[in-house]
């Protein structure tokens, strides 16, 4: 798989190494070591494809002005059987390169030989990373947060998929500790009120208060009746905590599938206690020291491994806390399943968790600087300019199943994938199901339809697409045409940066930009009408951006219409 910008980036490289190894030998620069120097692409393409700032770097150890440095090495370079067509100096010393006809016509061939392949990278090199999002609590429905880190989520691993990463999805479902012991209250006190009344039964002050743990008590009243009325609460407890566990899950995973969401491993809590391996985590951090007891509990020393305070991992009661099962899911992730790397996409309001768990591992004897934590903030809900908090259907606060009774789920991937996690996100209700350009992922899908629809038409007219020689599409030379095809030419990279930055918000900007460029040069330069060899070029053209939308949007899981 090429990845043309890299390739560019890595002869620029060269050619500066070498003019500047010409200017040492010929002294017309000292002979000092060259410090590390980048290249770039800049803000403004007027100054050229990529910039490099090798002469600024150089000018304090080479106790010279920028631009004589840049001056010398220009009169040196050779780009002869290079991707580059010109070299300049611009300012107090960048040095700024032009891309060759050449280099354009070379992203067309590739995306026409590289097909749905096209964009994929070997950055990962096939190692394990597992991506863990969602996970939300069992106990209820899923929240806007969640809506937001699905996309994020789901989208971050389509992405590192795509960079050659081999990704597991993976859902933790929290079947254990205190939330499932007030979920067991909440289901014993809705269920007993069925047959005594809600003034004989009080209703736990800590409980859950949603419509959803009555519904749960009613269904299990339906199949069970009162058999378990008079049953020990303990056994009342275990069986309603069972029945409405699975219900819920069930419901998760089927909102996660319409959500276009499908995880490899759903990894349960309870599997880590009833397996020893809580246990044998905190009989480990004991070992190593990383322990003391307090108050009758026993503690993590989370402040000896970068942490803000310590925690306790074994309450006086014996009961191990939710820290020292996390601490004991992130080993069984690295040590048992051998996963390279762990990403966890969690809301902004863990941030505090972050250093803990990673010192954990440290502390444990692993490394835990494989463990990385996205940040996720809120969504703001709006419809029209005003904040909405509730579902028109429900009458409660708006559910993942509400948002997708009510818009797109391409709206919704797409939407809650604009924005980089660690940024506040608005999200108009109204904008994503209007059919506009003002609807960003209305705007994508218009341009593969619009696209399908000038091939389409053409080809009813007899003028079908053919393969294109080197020549012909060498034409392709208008100032349109080259900041398409150079932005076609940039998905390699933008997918190995979006994979290297965690940041799959890139991808859907990309596509976005991509869609406005083919507008741009649409509106600007006909297809139909011009001399034959040019308007099959820009057939050629039309298509590859056809293939690389479909692309995008077939990673994003997102649909590309043939027609709108």
């Amino acid at each position: 798989m090429l990845n043309l910008m890299n390739t560019a980036v890595t002869e620029i490289h060269r050619v500066l190494l070498e003019a500047a190894g010409r200017c040492v030998a010929e002294e017309l620069l000292p002979k000092e070591p060259m410090p590390a120097f980048a290249v770039e692409i800049p803000a403004d393409r007027s100054h050229g494809d990529f910039a490099s700032n090798i002469a600024m770097i150089s000018a304090k150890p080479f106790h010279m002005v920028p631009r004589k440095i840049a001056e010398a090495i220009i009169s040196k370079i050779d780009l002869n059987g290079t991707c580059l067509a010109k070299v300049q100096t611009a300012g107090p010393g960048f040095i700024n390169f032009f891309v060759s006809q050449n280099w354009y016509t070379g992203v067309l061939k590739a995306i026409d030989n590289e097909g749905e392949e096209y964009g994929g990278s070997d950055l990962g090199q096939g190692k394990r990373v597992m991506v863990e999002f969602v996970s939300a609590n069992p106990t209820g429905p899923m929240h806007m947060g969640n809506a937001r880190g699905g996309a994020l989520g789901d989208c971050l691993a389509a992405v590192l998929e795509r960079a050659g990463y081999d990704v597991t999805r993976e859902f933790y479902i929290n079947d254990a500790g205190n939330q499932i012991e007030k979920f067991a209250n909440s289901l014993e006190a809705r269920y007993l009120q069925i047959y005594k009344g809600e003034d004989a039964v009080p209703f736990p002050e800590d409980g859950y208060h949603g419509d959803d743990i009555i519904e749960r008590a009613k269904e299990f009243a339906a199949v069970n009746g009162g058999k378990y009325v008079e049953a020990p609460s303990e056994t009342r407890k275990k069986e309603l905590v069972s029945y409405s566990l699975e219900k819920n899950v069930t419901k998760l995973h089927d909102d996660l599938l319409k959500y276009r969401i499908e995880y490899d491993v759903w990894f349960r809590e309870s599997t880590l206690h009833n397996s020893g391996e809580v246990a044998q985590t905190i009989e480990t951090l004991k070992d190593k020291g990383a322990t003391y007891e307090k108050d009758g509990a026993v503690w993590y020393a989370a402040t000896k491994y970068g942490g803000e305070k310590d925690e306790v991992l074994v309450r006086a009661n014996g009961i191990p806390t939710y820290f020292a099962a996390d601490i004991a899911y992130h080993c069984n992730k690295f040590e048992k399943r051998g996963f390279d790397r762990v990403i966890n996409v969690w809301g902004a309001d863990h941030h505090g968790h972050v250093a803990r768990l990673k010192g954990a591992m440290d502390a444990i004897g692993l490394d835990g600087s494989k463990l990385d934590v996205v940040l996720m903030q809120l969504v703001r809900l709006t419809r029209n300019g005003e904040v909405v908090r509730m579902s028109k259907r429900t009458g409660k606060a708006i559910s993942l199943d509400d948002l997708l009774e009510e818009i797109p789920v391409d709206a919704a991937r797409f939407i809650f994938n604009l924005r980089e996690a660690n940024s506040h996100l608005e999200f108009d209700l109204a904008l994503a199901v209007e059919q506009s350009s003002q609807n960003p992922v209305y705007y994508v899908q218009y341009a593969h339809a619009r696209i399908c629809s000038i091939l389409k038409n053409l080809a009813a007219e007899g003028i079908a697409p053919r393969p294109c020689t080197h020549e012909e599409l060498n034409l392709l030379t208008s100032a349109e045409e080259h900041e398409l095809i150079r932005h076609l030419g940039a998905l390699t990279s933008e997918i190995e940066t979006a994979a290297k930055e965690y940041d799959p918000a890139r991808i859907t900007r990309y596509v976005l930009e991509l869609a406005t460029l083919f507008h741009k040069f649409y509106n600007a330069k006909r297809v139909k009408g011009e001399d034959e060899p040019l308007m099959q070029a820009r057939l050629n053209l039309c298509a590859c951006v056809r293939d690389v939308i479909r692309n995008v949007l077939s990673m994003l899981k997102i649909d590309a219409p043939d027609t709108m």
